[in-house]
């Protein structure tokens, strides 16, 4: 229960900071991740503990690579590693696996709703006409549509909200 309110707060803080200012803040994740890491210890031991960290491990182990190549900003990163503190490994894939799902979605919409969408289709439809026919055309997406983000502490939120209601690992 304990645990759970940690979570919950947790999530609901992080998903207002990341969207109104593209930040998650480390003055909430380290108090979060010590007060998890004690509430795993004074409520199962230290099989709490190991479990606990092993959870922060798997959570930072998953977001690591991405935010090596400059993918994912660290705050991303630090918020999967603290829900593997606080609810365990298993819980902390389930979280991922729909996290990929929610983000691939919100960037799916951002795509498609994004101003000048029908004219990137167009070019990528002549793009592809062309190539038949050995033709070189201009790029069909510029490069300001790659430099596009979105703040991903949102799908991190939601993946982990879907997983704590999906009871966690039951659809693995």
């Amino acid at each position: 229960m304990l645990l759970n309110i940690l979570l919950f707060s947790v999530l609901i803080i992080c998903l207002i900071t990341d969207l109104k200012s593209r930040k998650i803040y480390n003055k909430v994740i380290f108090p979060s991740l010590l007060l998890a890491l004690l509430l795993n210890v004074i409520l199962h031991g230290w099989s709490g503990l190991t479990g606990s960290l092993l959870g922060f491990a798997a959570g930072l182990g998953i977001l690591l690579i991405p935010y090596l190549m400059g993918g994912m900003g660290a705050g991303d990163v630090k918020l999967l590693a603290l829900i593997g503190a606080i609810k365990g490994a298993s819980f902390v894939f389930a979280t991922a696996i729909l996290m990929g799902v929610i983000g691939g979605l919100i960037g799916l919409g951002i795509i498609l709703f994004r101003k000048g969408f029908l004219q990137r289709m167009k070019s990528v439809f002549y793009t592809i006409c062309g190539m038949k026919y050995g033709m070189k055309l201009r790029d069909a997406v510029g490069n300001e549509g790659l430099k596009k983000t979105y703040p991903y502490g949102v799908a991190i939120a939601g993946g982990a909200f879907a997983a704590f209601f999906l009871n966690g690992v039951n659809f693995l």
